[in-house]
């Protein structure tokens, strides 16, 4: 068996898994776990196939004929394709065990069926979408894919705050849909075939290439949630099932950048400001992405806006690699999609695992709110000090994965900036918008852990919180080893960075990375051990310091009160209040403030959020405008034939007497 028939048999038991959880008699329980065991087989052998691709020759493909009258069914596999399988068959596999604890089949069976059945449809269509090398095979697929994860992401549909949160993701994932089926018949029209071939240079008209590129950053955008069409992906993350939201955010969304990616490796090399505009747009999604995160009360809406902040870091990356296409640089591409590229499976695996991590903490405290957290590092000490993990590496901070990736992506900023080339603007404001988003990045984590996992409980249900199962457990060990394993090791990495833009950039064989960077990755990973290293020293100092004394416990720092409450502390939204303010202009926060007036004043609150500006403040308002005077037009819809004639003769009389002015 080839590599590409493993990965599409892993395929197809991805896509079935969730069969025997319906067709189950026994009960929801028997099948889920029947459904976790057909996940966990597909994700095993889907690694397997891809493993063994990377080690052998590309690329693959098949191509067989089906019943509709156009496109055909044709798949291939390289080294761009396999890049996006690799976290396709690694998260949703840890997500199911993670649901036999999580989403317990014995109390939800009519949910759980459901859930069970789209979350393996979910990924089967995730992965033919990588694999997929005809337009219209892909728009099947894209659309399988959108709409299971509509029905994942509302599996709790009985709450009004889901339901909302599922129709906005809905319309918002078919107006991308729309955009990218004018783009692919933009392409046919270009190419007469519907086969996702690179273009040759100098084949299609400029102006047809940019319309086509601009139809598929918007398409490929609003499912990747770049900003300013982000507007579905707060709600719909922070709603679903936690391990639903990891594979949401950890693998969808990668799925719009991998269309934008693949889109940019068909078309022929274009202007420069293609690149300048992905820099762009990736600063923009970068720098507001974490900085609506701050300003959030909602612990899973915290970490989608943080996904946002990930997505645009991933964008700056391929952006500069189309710069360098663009300015025959083949050491800027090297940097800018194998920094894209790794960043891509880097977020896939630390975002994964922050959402596990919280959803371990709703399910102890029942509560998403941040407010009414406090102090579980003493309770659920694993989980935190799995959060700390993640959150060190989404900060981009050694040994782990996070800061290898975006070094990459700075490493190639900085050298384009330094060149001296017509790129060199854009270059330097994407380095100091990447340095903004790291800074930004460590704000947000620390407020998030120093709200949720010290001090004291906020509440009942958090001081009686308590460590989950093995089940929960489990693949967040396997998600945090894998980031420490890439951080410490980031030289295994190389060749999957290369054969990446080898495939995109159509060079056979491999594109090298650059020597130099080469070194640098090396003394990366060894920095990493160093530091490990003097860690565990310090540790064990301090152990051998502390042996044979006494170690007293006292209550957290009372502020000079001799009863402090939990009340006392600081909370989230004073934290982020400085930085919030500062991004005002851009959040446009609410806050109501208490009213103080006479010598006996009425109880009052302060309270602060930030809603989504775009969604809050302009999408919904147009929606509500429109249901106030759409309906008038149904006026003209009086269901007589002779109201409808008359129409259509004041319609011709008017283009008669259009035409005789005009003449």
């Amino acid at each position: 068996m080839n590599n590409l028939s493993l990965i599409l048999t892993a395929t197809a038991l991805l896509g079935v898994s969730g069969v025997p959880a319906i067709l189950c008699r026994r009960g929801w329980l028997p099948g889920q776990r029947i459904a976790a065991g057909l996940m966990v087989a597909g994700s095993i052998l889907g690694l397997a196939g891809t493993g063994r691709a990377l080690a052998g020759p590309l690329p693959e493909l098949w191509i067989a004929a089906w019943g509709l009258p156009i496109g055909q069914f044709a798949v291939a596999i390289d080294g761009l394709s396999l890049v996006f399988l690799l976290p396709i068959f690694v998260v949703p596999g840890v997500g199911a065990i993670y649901g036999l604890g999580y989403w317990s089949g014995v109390s939800q069976v009519e949910s759980g069926r459901r859930l069970g059945f789209f979350y393996g449809l979910l990924a089967a269509a995730m992965a033919l979408v990588v694999i997929a090398r005809d337009g219209v095979l892909f728009l099947i697929v894209w659309e399988v894919m959108a709409v299971a994860a509509f029905f994942v992401a509302t599996v709790e549909d009985e709450k009004g705050e889901v339901r909302r949160a599922g129709w906005i993701y809905l319309i918002a994932t078919h107006l991308g849909t729309l955009c990218l089926i004018a783009m692919f018949a933009l392409l046919h029209q270009a190419t007469s075939s519907w086969a996702l071939t690179p273009m040759a240079s100098g084949a299609v008209a400029p102006k047809l290439t940019t319309g086509i590129f601009l139809l598929g950053l918007v398409g490929f955008g609003v499912k990747a949630g770049l900003m300013p069409v982000h507007v579905w992906l707060p709600g719909a993350h922070a709603n679903a099932p936690s391990h639903v939201s990891a594979v949401m955010s950890g693998v969808m969304l990668k799925m719009g950048v991998y269309g934008i990616v693949r889109l940019t490796g068909i078309l022929p090399a274009g202007p420069v400001w293609w690149g300048g505009l992905l820099l762009g747009v990736g600063a923009l999604s970068g720098v507001l992405g974490i900085a609506f995160a701050i300003g959030q009360g909602d612990l899973k809406r915290l970490l989608a806006y943080s996904s946002i902040e990930n997505i645009g870091i991933i964008t700056m990356g391929v952006g500069l690699a189309v710069l360098g296409r663009s300015m025959e640089r083949p050491e800027w591409i090297v940097l800018g999609l194998g920094g894209a590229v790794l960043h891509m499976w880097n977020h896939s695996l630390f975002k994964s695992l922050l959402f596990l991590t919280a959803g371990a903490v709703i399910h102890a405290v029942r509560s998403r709110e941040i407010e009414k957290l406090g102090g579980l590092a003493k309770r659920m000490p694993v989980t935190a000090a799995f959060f700390v993990l993640g959150a060190v590496a989404i900060c981009a901070l050694p040994p782990l994965n996070g800061f290898v990736s975006e070094y990459v992506i700075y490493v190639g900023l900085l050298q384009t900036a330094l060149s001296g080339a017509g790129a060199a603007w854009p270059a330097s404001l994407g380095a100091v918008a990447l340095a903004l988003i790291g800074a930004l990045a460590a704000a947000c984590f620390v407020r998030l852990l120093g709200t949720v996992f010290l001090g004291e409980p906020r509440s009942s249900a958090t001081a009686e919180a308590h460590e989950p199962g093995l089940s929960l457990l489990l693949p967040m060990a396997v998600l945090g080893g894998m980031c420490a394993a890439l951080g410490l090791a980031p030289w295994l990495t190389i060749r999957l960075v290369e054969r990446a833009a080898s495939a995109w950039q159509g060079v056979p064989g491999r594109l090298a990375f650059p020597l130099e960077q080469t070194t640098q990755l090396t003394m990366v990973g060894v920095m990493g051990w160093v530091l490990l290293l003097m860690v565990a020293l310090l540790l064990v100092v301090l152990k051998v310091a502390l042996r044979g004394k006494a170690i007293g416990r006292t209550g957290t720092w009372d502020c000079g009160y001799a009863r402090p409450t939990a009340r006392m502390q600081y909370t989230g939204s004073s934290f982020g209040q400085s930085l919030v303010g500062l991004f005002g202009w851009a959040l446009w926060p609410r806050r109501r403030e208490p009213l103080v007036k006479g010598a006996l004043p009425a109880p009052s609150s302060f309270s602060s959020e930030v809603p989504d500006t775009v969604l809050d403040r302009l999408v919904l308002p147009a929606f509500r405008f429109a249901d106030y005077f759409l309906p008038w037009l149904r006026l003209l819809q009086q269901g007589r034939i002779h109201v409808y004639l008359l129409y259509i003769l004041g319609a011709v009389l008017a283009l008669l007497l259009w035409g005789l002015t005009g003449s």
